[in-house]
């Protein structure tokens, strides 16, 4: 059997694909990659279908051994990747051989890096998906030291191109981009939402991303309307930021509920929950309305 061995997880590491979409109504997140770009790349790199499950890591320190040559590429988030500890490339395909190591450092910037290997990560599917729910518990446990990672068949034709422009463009403050939400009427002001900047909680996970004002800023939290009707429990989008009574934001990721019932001041865009997914504890984010 074909075979990746992890020899350290970091503080992360799960195995993630396209999610399992159509089980919302059984209560089931859809769950998958959190920055779904960034996975969908790192398989065409090794010329996997684009839904193949990856490893996906959390700041940094992975550290796989490959058990025969394998074909690999990290996405992501902006950390130096090493085969056998000399520095490789990021968003580039590199041929492991048998007993070589890939390792990736901790992020400069952003905070979630995917591996993919030809032919994807074959573990056992649990409802159509090999993804590691955080929230429900459904899919493989996340991963420890000693795992071994079967291989599947889930590579096409060979990837024509072998790396990707490198986006060196980190703003100090990350914008998102974002759509009025469904329920924005049931907050006094919810246009605050894109008033000044947030910063990202460090009881952040991949179910949401926790923002508060910075200490001192003097700019307005969310508040419940008076008087609004308290809302019944109905379902929640992906990136959907939600507000909770304490007037902080939660950002909606991969294994956010199915079914949510406070305010919804907006909804992120496809690109920006996946920029919402890199953003670590301590970073400065704004929303910016569409």
């Amino acid at each position: 059997m074909t075979s990746l061995t992890v020899l350290a997880t970091g503080p992360l590491a799960t195995v993630q694909d396209a999610g399992r979409p159509g089980y919302a109504h059984l209560g089931v997140p859809r769950s998958g990659a959190a920055d779904r770009a960034a996975h969908a790349l790192a398989n065409r790199l090794v010329g996997n279908a684009e839904s193949a499950a990856v490893v996906e890591t959390t700041l940094g320190g992975l550290r796989i051994r490959a058990d025969s040559d394998v074909l690999v590429a990290a996405t992501g988030a902006d950390t130096v990747v090493r085969r056998n500890g000399i520095p490789a490339g990021l968003a580039a395909a590199l041929v492991l051989r048998a007993g070589d190591e890939l390792s990736l450092d901790a992020p400069t910037w952003g905070l979630r890096n995917y591996v993919a290997v030809r032919g994807g990560i074959d573990v056992e599917p649990v409802l159509g998906s090999r993804s590691t729910d955080t929230l429900s518990g459904l899919g493989p446990p996340p991963l420890d030291t000693g795992a071994l990672l079967p291989l599947g068949h889930a590579a096409g034709d060979w990837p024509t191109t072998w790396s990707a422009p490198a986006d060196n463009e980190h703003p100090q403050v990350v914008v998102l981009d974002c759509h009025t939400g469904p329920r924005a009427d049931h907050l006094a002001a919810p246009a605050d939402v894109c008033v000044g900047s947030w910063v990202v909680g460090t009881d952040s996970n991949r179910v949401g991303v926790r923002v508060d004002r910075a200490e001192g800023s003097g700019l307005p939290l969310l508040t419940h309307r008076d008087g609004a009707a308290e809302l019944r429990s109905e379902g929640i989008a992906h990136g959907s930021i939600q507000v909770p009574p304490s007037g902080r934001p939660v950002i909606f990721l991969a294994d956010h509920p199915v079914t949510g019932g406070y305010p919804v001041a907006a909804v992120l865009t496809a690109e920006a929950v996946d920029l919402a997914a890199q953003v670590a504890p301590g970073s400065e984010i704004r929303f910016r309305q569409r």
